[in-house]
């Protein structure tokens, strides 16, 4: 059974899940920036391409489902055309991150959707984050050259 089927298994439980945003924002906002230093937007990229990989996803709607799933919010597809796909992103925790004074990234779900995108058109893929502070909000634009083939 592959890794991602386990897990699978143990989170989709029946059960009603909460997450404390004091405990996501120690470990997201304060340990992860100390221990990776300036390097933190560019590692959580390649970890959210590395999550991707270890959860393949068919299609736009389980993508949908997998951010739901892992707290990180909720995702809408808001424009597509033939190189180019506009997310929103939504969530208390982001209205909670904005508001605070420190620097924040989204680059560990920017990465995540580049890899998706990836592996569900076989291109080579990558996303530009733009928080939107005022709606508190984040928007993310993947970007690909169908020419540029994996």
């Amino acid at each position: 059974m592959k890794e991602s089927q386990v897990v699978d298994q143990n989170l989709n439980a029946a059960e009603p899940r909460t997450i404390s945003i004091f405990g996501y924002e120690l470990i997201r906002e304060i340990l992860l920036p100390e221990i990776l230093g300036k390097d933190t937007p560019e590692i959580l990229y390649w970890a959210g391409k590395l999550l991707a990989r270890k959860f393949p996803l068919p299609d736009y709607d389980k993508v949908i489902e997998f951010f739901a799933d892992a707290s990180w919010g909720q995702l809408e597809i808001k424009k597509e055309n033939k190189n180019e796909l506009e997310f929103e992103l939504i969530s208390p925790l982001i209205v909670s991150r904005v508001k605070s004074k420190a620097e924040h990234f989204f680059q560990l779900e920017a990465g995540f959707l580049a890899q998706q995108i990836q592996l569900q058109k076989e291109v080579i893929a990558e996303t530009y984050e733009h928080p939107v502070k005022k709606s508190n909000k984040v928007q993310f634009t993947v970007k690909w050259d169908n020419k540029d083939h994996i």
